[in-house]
């Protein structure tokens, strides 16, 4: 079977800079940083910043609220937001997606570090008794696709990626491999994260991940700025529905390389290039054909200078005239 052209039919974002299409694009015109203080750990654990949705209620964006398995993580209820909204923002029907051969393929970093500290907690304080047995459905991130079958009433195929900073990237790359191979023709993809619980904000912070202060928290999310310290935690989710050409549905945009690869041992991000040349090969890009870089930038120095080595060894003297964002 020729390889099929894939396309993004439909958007959902759920962030502190808006949710929903129309929202989210309002929010990221505004002059305005999403970074606050953030204060529910306890003065006792010290300082913390970071970019949170101030008031979430699932019920607001997907109708099936009772359908949602009880004691679903916050990142599950962040994807199942963004799911429903870019169903909707592609026009696509629940009779529509019941018969779609589909699939759903989601990108989370971490579990449910929450649950799994509260549960630790109380089986501490309380004994044995305490453990919560649906623990081991929820705070995995493999419940994520399996509570949006559950929710939509269907039965499309799950995949869950759990690979650090880069989950949400490679599930849309293993959903468009589907796509494009006529592995399914509906695919509900993206990334989704709720990290903020005091671990593992402790670790992140121990480990030099987010700041130590919360002096000027408006200032601290600069990536490759000559004055920046260190990343900022945030939570929310991305959801897409890409779907092959031939869908009736306009597209935002094609899909049309993807890479992966392994950072060297003790090479910070030389893994990118190998990744960039790859996406490059698989849609047939020379790289003076590039128009534009959306860059990793997680505003740590070690890893903005190294991800900005990476462009210069692929890029070359192309780099200078291509934009990055």
């Amino acid at each position: 079977m020729r390889r099929r052209r894939v396309k993004i039919t439909g958007i959902g974002p759920v962030t502190p800079a808006g949710i929903g299409r129309e929202e989210f694009w309002k929010g990221i015109l505004e002059p305005v940083s999403r970074v606050r203080p953030y204060g529910k750990f306890g003065k006792e654990y010290g300082p913390f910043v970071a970019a949170y949705i101030e008031q979430f209620e699932v019920g607001s964006y997907v109708e099936n609220r009772s359908a949602i398995p009880n004691g679903s993580a916050r990142h599950t209820l962040f994807a199942l937001a963004g799911m429903n909204l870019a169903l909707k923002d592609a026009g696509i029907s629940p009779e529509e997606l019941a018969k779609a051969s589909s699939a759903i393929v989601v990108g989370c970093s971490l579990m449910d570090f929450g649950a799994i500290g509260s549960s630790i907690e109380a089986v501490h304080k309380r004994g044995p008794r305490a453990a919560l047995g649906r623990g081991i459905f929820t705070t995995n991130i493999s419940s994520i696709p399996d509570a949006a079958n559950q929710v939509f009433g269907i039965t499309a195929r799950t995949m869950t990626i759990q690979n650090s900073c880069c989950s949400g990237m490679d599930a849309v790359g293993y959903a468009a491999e589907m796509v494009a191979t006529g592995k399914a023709d509906l695919v509900l993809c993206g990334g989704t994260e709720a990290p903020l619980h005091r671990s593992p904000m402790l670790e992140l912070r121990a480990a030099g991940l987010t700041p130590v202060s919360t002096e000027m928290p408006e200032r601290l999310a600069r990536p490759f700025d000559l004055w920046r310290t260190t990343g900022v935690v945030s939570e929310g989710a991305a959801m897409l529905v890409i779907e092959p050409e031939t869908s009736p549905r306009q597209g935002y945009s094609y899909i049309s390389g993807y890479g992966f690869a392994n950072d060297e041992a003790g090479e910070l991000c030389s893994g990118l290039k190998d990744a960039a040349k790859q996406a490059l090969a698989g849609a047939r890009i020379k790289p003076g054909e590039i128009e534009a870089i959306s860059a990793w930038g997680p505003g740590h120095k070690k890893i903005d200078e190294a991800e900005a080595q990476a462009m210069v060894d692929l890029l070359k003297a192309y780099l200078p005239d291509i934009p990055v964002v």
